[in-house]
């Protein structure tokens, strides 16, 4: 199996273009999974064949239409399996694809030396514990014994640590993944000053989101604030949700505490984002209920609200600031 991992070099806040990339890429496989909010996975055993080119031939047309048709460039790495092609994207370049081959001693000499936290999945915590054991390259935790590395981690955790080392990546391109995190974004028309208006935006993209939530019965567990200003610097600020929802009111307050808290005077903002990440199912997400008649009276006309713009459009029913 050869897999592509693409990166889209995207502006910031510029999430919305990633369906029309992934579209591109469709157009080689059938099997795509999408990593919002800029990567892609590509499967390409069945496009080498068809197409009769080879994986580093196929990253070159990608790259060059993604560029001609969207204007985007794109960083590609490829691999025998999804962990490599991500880690051989790391040190690629835009313009050139890094490859890994698929025959054991070139994946054992990709990965000697390599820092353990530049493996997918390792995070800061267990790199910290294997680095004080003196297992901080990837060579050396695939030469220490696996109960070894159980006992200064978990079972579960252990066991991966030993095959990814050496190589081992049971994961999949997985077509058609639910999308884990979905954006929205509110260019001024010119540089903005006024504090209610950036309000107003961060309440139409917290409405917006929470529609489009409750559509896809989907809630957040996080958000992200992103605000770029007129010298195209950008701050982001991310808030993790006291609950997962999909309601708009609990939305837009944590976007607009984000915002307060950045503590922005005269702040020329060109644009402000927003971006609801770690998307679940609703089913089995629990709710704290707050016997509050006015929660319950607002999640309420939310369902009627949802129920009009599904039958009229997005524009029916829209909360009364948001109006004028």
């Amino acid at each position: 199996m050869t897999t592509l991992y693409v990166r889209f070099l995207l502006p910031p806040m510029y999430e919305a273009a990633l369906p029309r990339l992934i579209a591109l890429l469709g157009e080689f496989s059938p099997t795509v999974e999408a990593l919002p909010p800029d990567a892609a996975l590509v499967d390409l055993g069945g496009a080498v064949r068809y197409f009769g080119r080879d994986a580093v031939e196929l990253a070159a047309v990608i790259r060059v239409r993604a560029l001609a048709l969207y204007g985007v460039e794109c960083v590609i790495g490829a691999g025998p399996g999804p962990m490599l092609a991500r880690m051989a994207a790391r040190t690629a370049t835009p313009g050139v694809t890094r490859v890994v081959p698929g025959d054991p001693g070139a994946v054992a000499e990709f990965l000697a030396g390599q820092p353990v936290a530049a493996l997918p999945g390792v995070g800061a915590a267990t790199a910290r514990t294997l680095c004080e054991y003196g297992l901080d390259t990837l060579d050396r935790v695939a030469a220490a014994p696996q109960g070894t590395l159980q006992r200064l981690t978990t079972a579960r955790i252990g066991r991966e640590l030993h095959e990814k080392a050496r190589g081992v990546d049971r994961t999949r391109v997985t077509p058609n993944a639910a999308t884990r995190s979905t954006a929205a974004e509110r260019p001024f028309p010119r540089d903005e000053l006024d504090p209610y208006r950036h309000r107003r935006a961060l309440l139409s993209l917290a409405d917006e989101l929470g529609a489009r939530l409750r559509d896809g019965k989907q809630v957040c567990r996080s958000l992200t604030l992103t605000v770029r200003y007129a010298d195209r610097s950008t701050t982001t600020r991310s808030r993790t949700l006291p609950e997962p929802t999909a309601h708009t009111t609990a939305l837009s307050t944590a976007a607009y505490r984000m915002y307060e808290a950045l503590g922005l005077q005269r702040a020329r903002v060109r644009a402000l984002g927003l971006r609801a990440e770690g998307l679940r199912p609703v089913e089995g997400s629990a709710r704290q209920l707050t016997f509050d008649p006015a929660d319950e009276k607002a999640r309420a006309l939310e369902a009627v609200a949802d129920r009009a713009r599904a039958r009229f459009g997005p524009g029916a029913i829209v909360p009364g600031r948001l109006a004028a």
